[in-house]
């Protein structure tokens, strides 16, 4: 079974909303209503966030790479 991909989509699913909300919090993008938007505590944990994202991604693509074709 092919588990790379759900695993590569998942991390980039969770880095896009790491960088929404890290540009949310810098005021960049979003409703000036809302809770994120030019909150600084939003900056680090976007940024946190989209970390944790690129890392899942990463490790789908070493198990790509790793697996032997068939």
């Amino acid at each position: 079974m092919k588990v790379e991909i759900p695993v590569m989509a998942i991390g980039i699913l969770i880095l896009a909303f790491g960088i929404l909300f890290f540009l949310q919090g810098n005021s960049v993008v979003g409703p000036k209503s809302s809770f994120m938007y030019s909150n600084p505590k939003w900056i680090g944990y976007g940024e946190s966030i989209a970390f944790v994202g690129g890392a899942i991604a990463v490790i789908g693509i070493v198990i790509s790479l790793r697996r032997p074709k068939s």
